[in-house]
């Protein structure tokens, strides 16, 4: 057996950049084994190199969440690999441009869709069998969004609020049985996707990524 095998195992989908990547850092330097799904390859190696460069350690999986039979196979690798899941922090979401309800695109909507609430409607199923088979029952981390439900924000909103109610609702199931399932709502960040929304707003008044990363890992 591997190092990596004597670690708590955490899956973080949406792990190439902003809060996903900060997570995965913290996690890795706290002595967890890091399964980082995100789309681009180049952001995942990166993340690996600062990994790697802390002393901590991950595995790659440069994927799309919408891709059902990647996905698949990737719970399978976790299944045969190390038989268990002990962390699910589910991060990967898709933010559209701000764009009145009356003018949404058809092709954001359906990507917020996709993204945000059909994936993880897929997700929860697939990934729930892992973490049952946790010695700790498992976690799966969710983080809302405040700024997402107002003006301009109709698909990213609705979305969003759709992804909160099927994690509330699997949070409310599994009191008794598990896994423990924790909702988060973060303070504003300097990541990508919030440049996007407000892209004069002065970004030294944010919070670090990695700050907001390393306060969700204490609640772990």
């Amino acid at each position: 057996m591997t190092q990596e095998h004597h670690k708590k195992l955490a899956l973080i989908t949406g792990a190439s950049r902003g809060l996903g990547a900060a997570l995965a850092e913290s996690l890795a330097g706290a002595g967890w084994h890091i399964v980082a799904v995100g789309r681009t390859l180049g952001a995942l190696e990166e993340l690996d190199d600062r990994i790697q460069a802390a002393g901590g350690s991950a595995t790659l999986a440069a994927l799309d969440i919408t891709n059902d039979d990647a996905m698949r196979h990737l719970c399978r690798d976790i299944h045969d690999r190390w038989g268990a899941l002990d962390l699910w922090a589910h991060m990967a979401i898709y933010a559209p441009p701000m764009t009145p309800a009356d003018h949404v695109p058809l092709k954001d909507w359906e990507k917020c869709v996709g993204v945000n609430i059909r994936a993880t409607g897929f997700l929860i199923p697939m990934i729930a069998p892992l973490l049952a088979a946790s010695a700790g029952r498992g976690t799966a981390l969710f983080v809302d969004d405040p700024a997402a439900y107002g003006r301009f924000m109709g698909s990213y909103g609705a979305s969003k609020g759709a992804q909160m109610a099927l994690a509330r609702a699997w949070q409310d199931e599994s009191t008794k049985t598990g896994p423990r399932v924790i909702i988060d709502a973060c303070a504003p960040m300097p990541t990508a996707t919030r440049a996007r929304f407000y892209p004069g707003e002065d970004r030294a008044k944010l919070t670090a990524c990695a700050e907001e990363a390393a306060r969700l890992t204490a609640l772990l």
